[in-house]
């Protein structure tokens, strides 16, 4: 099969990039190396800080370095482009304005892919960088759907675990504050659950028991499979499939 080259926005964090790759690598079935996706991953943590520029007001704007890394990924012949990172998507505006390719969105995908699971107007639960919640990155798009977001009340404790994750990786403490914030919105009336921050995908099975969960990431893998492999579930863009079995 001849299959279409998918470009990575990556190294936000580095080891969600190193991620979605492994999670690539399991969602096609593989016989030889030709088998897999093609990928160009631009893994650049040098990317500016999304918290100093959303939270902290300080930081340098992360849209014009995330624009030329995705021009610099078209001109080395990605069709399409995929950011593992949520907050950053906030600057996809910046992205889409760069380049002519398609941008895979995982804000879109995972909001339709929410509005399968949770009641209409419910509640649904976000498990994400207290920099998602400031910027309200995906209430517009669940409004559509007919959800409201919550998020976990101890928004300090969820920098703090993403903080220490990018330091330490995938730690005990770090567990602890990703069950106790599921364990919250659960005791809030939100069952249903979003994992939607790449450093929480690193812990993803870390939520609390009862809690019904996806992770944001693996819309967006199913996303960059189907359009690498060019899969047109009744002519629709394979950019806007978000159907799917529950993570």
């Amino acid at each position: 099969m001849t299959m279409r080259r998918v470009g990575i926005l990556g190294g936000m964090g580095p080891e969600a990039t190193l991620l979605i790759m492994r999670k690539l690598l399991d969602a096609v079935p593989a016989t030889d190396d030709a088998d897999h996706i093609p990928l160009i991953v631009d893994q650049n943590p040098q990317v500016p800080s999304r918290i100093r520029h959303i939270l902290e007001g300080t930081g340098e704007d992360p849209g014009p370095v995330l624009a030329k890394m995705a021009q610099r990924l078209e001109q080395a012949g990605a069709m399409a482009l995929a950011l593992p990172c949520n907050t950053a998507h906030h600057y996809a505006g910046s992205i889409r304005g760069a380049v002519t390719i398609p941008f895979l969105d995982m804000v879109a995908l995972s909001a339709g892919h929410a509005a399968t699971l949770a009641p209409r107007s419910g509640r649904f639960g976000i498990l994400a960088s207290p920099a998602v919640a400031r910027i309200a990155l995906f209430e517009p798009v669940l409004a559509r759907h007919g959800l409201t977001a919550v998020y976990p009340t101890d928004q300090a404790a969820l920098l703090s675990a993403i903080r220490l994750i990018k330091a330490e990786g995938a730690t005990a403490a770090s567990r602890r504050v990703v069950a106790a914030a599921s364990a919250d919105l659960l005791e809030r009336g939100a069952v249903v659950q979003m994992v939607a921050c790449t450093e929480f995908s690193l812990v993803a099975d870390a939520v609390a028991p009862g809690a019904i969960t996806f992770d944001s990431l693996d819309r967006l893998v199913g996303a960059v499979v189907a359009f690498a492999q060019d899969v047109r579930a009744g002519g629709r863009n394979p950019a806007d499939n978000t159907t799917g079995r529950q993570a």
